[in-house]
């Protein structure tokens, strides 16, 4: 078979099993591998008679996976070989490890051809994802999986408030005697809660916190007038040699039975849950009732 320009050279190339010529007939069954085979076309083979290539749908016609000769074949007849091209445009089954990305055409991957644990998007995930659940991330370059845990926001994860037993302290005096307050109306603590003992603070966990500290102060001593200062003081060594201040708030009383209010607010970056520790500390030039005394405690983020 002659061909314009050059022969192809891919395709579904197959030899037909060897078949044996049956004086008299005609017709023979085409197989590879003794399985039937059939041909795009009778142009889409090259078959050999006695040395001789014999013309397409001249020489035989074809019609599924049987050939039939223009002639009975007889003794002495040999049907040399039967190649089947195939369509030259079909690759057939490629080798392993031969299809890379450039052939493949685009959307040519469906999500009909991908297996249930490739991230494909085609499946809703209609509630926020467990803690174990992973997400895709580039680091540096390198695609890693990393669990949800790892990077949820969590909104606000810790809140606690307590109440100070109402307490005349005197100054530098540390404020003690706390209980939680109300939980079947505060809903706290929201989290697992802070912890405090003989006036020193544990939190829960590292992160940002704020702490809001109120109380209601009484002048302690008839006819003098007394300033009155709250301080918030935190530690990075629980308080075996550092002491820092991170709020602190000051007001005055003037003369016995008079009232008055102390607000005091700080952020504290708990890096270390057994080093850093808190504590409110009075300041004053003498004593004073301290009286309806909340603090609230709130972790704003992870630090």
């Amino acid at each position: 078979m002659a061909y314009i320009g050059n022969k192809p050279t891919i395709g579904n190339f197959q030899i037909c099993d060897a078949i044996s010529v049956v004086n008299g007939q005609a017709a023979y069954t085409m197989q590879v591998g003794s399985v039937n085979v059939i041909p795009q076309s009778a142009n889409h083979m090259i078959v050999s008679l006695n040395g001789t290539i014999q013309k397409p749908n001249s020489s035989y016609t074809v019609s599924g996976s049987t050939i039939t000769f223009s002639s009975n074949l007889v003794t002495g007849d040999v049907i040399d070989f039967i190649q089947i091209l195939g369509d030259v445009l079909d690759l057939g089954v490629p080798s392993d490890a031969t299809v890379t990305a450039a052939k493949l055409g685009a959307n040519s991957v469906t999500a009909a051809k991908l297996n249930n644990d490739i991230i494909s998007g085609s499946t809703e995930l209609a509630s926020e994802p467990a803690d174990t659940d992973e997400f895709l991330v580039s680091d540096a370059g390198t695609l890693k999986r990393i669990d949800y845990s790892l990077i949820k926001g969590g909104g606000i994860t810790e809140v606690d408030r307590w109440l100070m037993v109402d307490q005349t302290l005197a100054n530098a005096a540390t404020l003690g005697n706390w209980s939680r307050h109300n939980a079947s109306i505060t809903g706290v603590p929201h989290g697992t809660g802070m912890s405090a003992s003989s006036g020193i603070w544990t939190f829960p966990s590292t992160g940002v916190y704020e702490i809001t500290f109120m109380t209601y102060i009484w002048h302690g001593t008839s006819g003098t007038r007394q300033y009155v200062g709250i301080d918030i003081k935190g530690t990075n060594d629980a308080f075996s040699s550092n002491t820092q201040s991170i709020g602190v708030s000051y007001s005055n009383v003037i003369t016995n039975n008079v009232h008055n209010n102390l607000n005091v607010n700080g952020i504290y970056d708990v890096t270390n849950t057994s080093n850093n520790k808190l504590k409110f500390v009075t300041t004053s030039d003498g004593t004073c009732g301290f009286y309806t005394t909340i603090a609230t405690f709130k972790k704003l983020m992870e630090t």
